[in-house]
């Protein structure tokens, strides 16, 4: 397991390596200084999670994380960026990115950010969350109400970063059948990833922004 740092600035990559390598000194960190740098190191050594800019040279931010996303459907995508306007988180989010936070943020912050979404969990940070639930579009939340009680139970499971086979434990039902759910409730909320599913439950009151 490893953690990919995809940045254009070495000394923002060195920094962060070494804050990750205080609080995750096991963990192996690849760099990368461009989008077509990190595919072929993805290729290489499959990552954990990448720590991923928007602004890039050559192949931007946005468009690594779809291509990576496509070879790898399992790898996870914490956005690290200067540009925290909603439309480059909503696109970073419909990229595939399951986390989103700003270059401001504190150590401390990208440690819990990186843990968690290692874990299996979604991180936006919670200043973009919340200006993301005051502009959250109504068709979303239509989608949302058109959502039977048994959907929204394993949506708000889901968001949470509860494992498939703990949902399934549960709900008394096959992992199977919590995976067809889960891309049924994809389907029905036109979302591709999970960070947006985190999105859509906070819009609808279901789920608090991570602190």
């Amino acid at each position: 397991m490893s953690i990919l740092l995809v940045d254009d600035h070495p000394l923002l990559r060195l920094g962060l390596a070494a804050a990750l390598g205080q609080a995750l000194p096991d963990m192996p960190l690849l760099h990368a200084g461009s989008g077509e740098a990190a595919l072929s190191e993805a290729q290489l050594q499959v990552p954990a999670l990448v720590i991923m800019d928007f602004d890039l040279p050559g192949i931007s931010g946005l468009e690594t994380t779809r291509r990576l996303r496509q070879r790898l459907p399992q790898l996870r995508v914490l956005f690290l960026s200067e540009h925290c306007e909603l439309n480059v988180v909503r696109q970073a989010l419909a990229a595939g990115a399951c986390g989103f936070l700003s270059k401001q943020v504190a150590p401390a912050v990208l440690i819990d950010a990186v843990r968690r979404i290692l874990g299996g969990h979604a991180y936006i940070e919670q200043s973009l969350a919340s200006a993301l639930v005051c502009q959250a579009p109504s068709a979303g939340e239509r989608r949302l109400q058109a959502l039977t009680p048994r959907e929204t139970e394993i949506l708000v499971m889901l968001a949470k970063g509860t494992a498939v086979r703990v949902i399934a434990e549960r709900l008394c039902i096959s992992s199977k059948t919590v995976s067809n759910q889960l891309t049924l409730l994809k389907s029905k909320l036109q979302v591709s990833g999970q960070a947006e599913l985190v999105h859509l439950a906070i819009a609808a009151g279901l789920l608090r922004p991570a602190a």
